[in-house]
Formats: structure tokens, sequence, C-alpha cells
């Protein structure tokens, strides 16, 4: 099932691709809110709110160790599209090995400062409790999320984004069960959700390394592979680390963010989750953008033409333009609308609107930046350029902290809901300028 992007007509191949991407996100976006309905309908509004203050704590830890994850597959894209299989197969060994090592460090680094980082970022008294017990679960279980994201990724960097879907769909499933039975029916509160979400994420990736060892024989590896070697350790981590790091970057941006918005209260904290949950259902058609152009420049980086990224890079931005402005309409017009599914009838939802509706209207204005954010940034990390991405992780980072501290010096929470919109505006620019100089030294390297 995979599929050589070096060759055909461009714009059926990022669509046949993306699909299977985007309705993967949308099912995990599901599933994560299905984790926030039911915590918030059969636990209650304060357990709710610890998860949504500890979301960015997640996506932190998560982030670096997936960022560096799936920048050990961007080699083995790169392989493919050069026809290099020998390399190929050497190139999933290598970066399995070296995902072990970062599960280890970050699993450790995230939990042994834990209670710290939760007081640091003003997390509420009456939520914190809540806050601990989730995210040590999460943290604890980082092993599954690594190589759920890993596997998937060899998959998508050989053309296959349909069985990632498949097995995503089935730990969507799986989730959303495994929360009625945890929370429900064993009582187990914010702890059964964090449980749910490893288990689903640690059988997905069960799900995808039978599928290669089964299916994709060119992904898995020969006795002999099994040794790290100088030359595709040195390229994994080349673009592995700057990934992690920008990843690193954008989460400390959203942790400050979140602290912010902490400084407001639980109610805040609720109505800014449960709108932020809506927004990122939206958005998800633009990482998987970025998802399929990064496997494209990686392709035909490795067996293309520049001149094929380039058409490719204008195809998926016309794409974004027309997702982004149905996407906006969407989340204005239906977040009042959704907001009740998340709390316990009887809530008083209409505190909670006034939270919640900067956030989703300044946002949805940028939501083209943001898409231009994922295509510019992962096509350029698909050719194998890391520090320019990097760097727009900086500027996101630059400006969320230029909101968040107009937010604590004025104490008004419309400045600190424009932080994630005024942080994608501003990188939004700064990775498209960024990639133009990324073109012009890829021209000299290979050909059109």
């Amino acid at each position: 099932m995979e599929t050589d992007m070096t060759k055909g007509n461009i714009f059926p191949i990022i669509l046949k691709f993306t699909l299977p991407l985007f309705i993967g996100n949308i099912c995990q976006m599901l599933y994560n809110m299905a984790d926030t309905i039911i915590v918030g309908r059969f636990v209650g509004q304060k357990p709710l709110a610890a998860v949504g203050a500890t979301g960015t704590i997640m996506f932190l830890v998560l982030g670096l160790a997936n960022g560096l994850a799936s920048g050990f597959t961007v080699l083995s894209s790169q392989c493919y599209g050069s026809g290099d299989m020998k390399r190929l197969k050497h190139s999933v060994s290598n970066g399995i090995m070296l995902s072990a090592i970062v599960v280890v460090v970050m699993t450790l680094a995230s939990m042994l400062p834990m209670k710290g980082i939760l007081e640091l970022m003003n997390t509420p008294e009456d939520i914190f409790d809540y806050s601990y017990t989730y995210i040590m679960i999460i943290c604890a279980g980082t092993v599954a999320s690594v190589y759920n994201n890993l596997f998937a990724s060899y998959l998508r960097a050989v053309g296959n984004s349909k069985m990632p879907l498949v097995f995503l769909v089935v730990s969507a499933v799986l989730n959303v069960a495994l929360d009625l039975i945890l929370i429900i029916c064993f009582n187990m509160g914010v702890a059964g959700a964090a449980l749910a979400t490893v288990i689903s994420q640690a059988v997905s990736a069960l799900l995808s390394l039978l599928y290669i060892y089964k299916k994709e024989k060119i992904l898995v590896p020969e006795k002999g592979d099994w040794h790290f070697t100088e030359a595709d350790t040195k390229h994994q981590l080349r673009i592995g680390i700057p990934m992690a790091l920008q990843f690193g970057i954008t989460a400390s941006g959203t942790m400050i963010m979140q602290a912010a918005i902490n400084k407001f209260g639980s109610v805040a904290i609720s109505g800014f989750t449960a709108a932020s949950k809506v927004n990122n259902l939206v958005t998800q058609g633009q990482p998987a953008m970025g998802t399929a152009i990064a496997t494209f420049g990686g392709q035909n980086y490795g067996g293309g033409g520049y001149k094929r990224i380039e058409k490719g890079v204008r195809t998926i931005n016309i794409m974004n333009i027309v997702y982004s402005i149905i996407g906006g309409i969407i989340a204005v017009t239906c977040m009042r609308p959704v907001m009740p599914l998340f709390f316990k009838a009887g809530t008083d939802i209409e505190a909670m609107i006034p939270w919640a509706k900067p956030y989703i209207i300044m946002s949805a204005i940028c939501y083209i930046p943001l898409g231009m954010i994922f295509i510019f940034r992962n096509v350029m990390q698909g050719c194998g350029y890391g520090l320019l991405p990097m760097l727009g992780g900086v500027v996101e980072l630059f400006a969320r902290l230029a909101m968040a501290f107009v937010s604590f010096a004025t104490g008004k929470y419309v400045f600190a809901a424009a932080c994630d919109p005024f942080a994608w505006l501003t990188a939004g620019i700064f990775t498209a300028v960024a990639y133009l100089f990324v073109m012009r030294d890829i021209r000299k390297h290979i050909p059109a």
C-alpha cells in the first residue's frame, strides 16, 4: 500500500494521502473530546478543569518525545524516495533503538519534577490533586505514545496513510469504551481517563507493529541491521533534535498561555478548555496537510526535483485557504451549541461563554496562518532542514510570551486568549519567509 509521490498528478496524490490523515486526526480529537465530555459530565467541572490545565504539559512532554521520533522517520521517507531499500531498513531499526533511549529519558525527566511544574503554572489549589494524578499517568505511558507515533510515521514515510487511520479508529473506539468502563463503572475519575488514553495508544502501536511485520516487508529490518551506525544516527538526530526542540519551544509557549488562563480561576479554565477542544477539532485539517507535505517533500527531495516540491506546496496552500475559511465559520457558529456537551446537567454554561467566545473568534481569524505554519514547517523538515522550523517555534514562543505578559500586567483575559492567534500570525509569516530561503538552497542541490 505504498505511494510513490515523485511522479503523477500532484493534487490527487496529496488529497488522497491527506484525507485519511484528516479523518484520523478528527477521530483522535473526537476521542480526546470524549475524554473531556465523560470527565465533565460524570466526574465534574473541577476534574474537567484539571484535565484542561495539564493539556499544555502533556503537549510539552509528548511533543518533545514524539518530535524526536518523527524526526527519525524523515530519513526513511528520503530513502524510499531514492529507492535505497537497504538503508531504509536500517533507518527503521536505528530509529526504534534511538526512540527507546528517548522514552527512558523523557519519562524520568517529566515525572520527577511534576509537582513543581504544576505549582509554577499557577494550577489552582482546588484542582491540583486531580491534575497531578492525571498527568503522572500520562507521563508514565510515554512509551505507548512514542512508539504509536513512530510506527505510524514509518508507514506514512512510504506513502501508506490508510492503515494508521484504521489503527487510530480502533484506538479511538477502545479509548471511549475504556473511559466509560473505568470512569463510570469503576469510579476511577481522572485516573481512569488517563489510563484509557495510555492503553488505547499502546494497542494502536502494537497493531501498527504487527502490520509492518506482516505486510510492509520493506520496513522490516534484517537481523544484521540492529546496531547503531554513525551516519544514520547523526542524520536522524540532526533532524529529530530540532523537531523536538520546536515542539518543546511551542509547548513552553502554550504552558505560559495556560498559566495566564489559570490566573482567572477554575471557571475560566473550564470555559477555555471546552472552547479549545472545539477549536482543536475544527483545525485538524492543518496538521494533516502538514504531514502530507512532509512526506511529499521528503520523497521528492530524495528522488524527485525542487520544481515538484514547489508545485506541491502551492497546491496544498490553496487547500489550506479554502479549508480555513470554512473551518472558521463552523467554529464560531457551533461553539455555543456544543458547550453543554462538556458539563453536567444544571451547570451554568452562560457563566463560561465569556471565557470561551473571545478565544474562538480570534483563533478562527488566524486559521490561515496556522495552516501556513504546518505546511512550510513540515515541508522544510521533510527535506531535512531542521533549524529554520525550530526558529519558527521560537517566534511562536515569544509571541505567546508577549500576550501572556500583557495579560499578567493588565489583568485582562482577552490578552491571554490572544496568545495562540498572535503566535500563529507571527510564526506563519516567519515560516513562509524561511521556506523561500530553504527552496533557494534546495535548488542548488537537487535537479528540477
